[in-house]
């Protein structure tokens, strides 16, 4: 059985030939939605969710790439990969 945390009538407004929604502030500010959303239709109904951005910032990537805390110490095998004397050496 779903669990559902909470519920709230809301209306359908006028918005020029459609019609939207008004999402109340708090649920704005506690679900991080800024701009778009995605509208799935599913068997229960309609799930509206937050739009997961395709590409990082330069800033995110960085701060993800430095958590990472990844291990290069086998980076130096990617120097002798066989190209040596043909023409690819300074």
């Amino acid at each position: 059985m779903e669990n559902h945390d909470h519920t709230i009538n809301i209306k359908l407004v006028p918005i020029g030939n459609s019609k939207g929604i008004r999402i109340p502030k708090a649920l704005l500010q506690k679900y991080d939605l800024t701009s778009s959303l995605l509208l799935e239709e599913t068997d229960r109904g309609l799930l509206l969710r937050k739009k997961k951005e395709d590409k990082l910032s330069f800033d995110d990537t960085y701060k993800a790439m430095a958590n990472e805390n990844e291990d290069w110490d086998d980076l130096n095998v990617t120097i002798y990969d066989g190209l040596e004397g043909e023409g690819f050496d300074n």
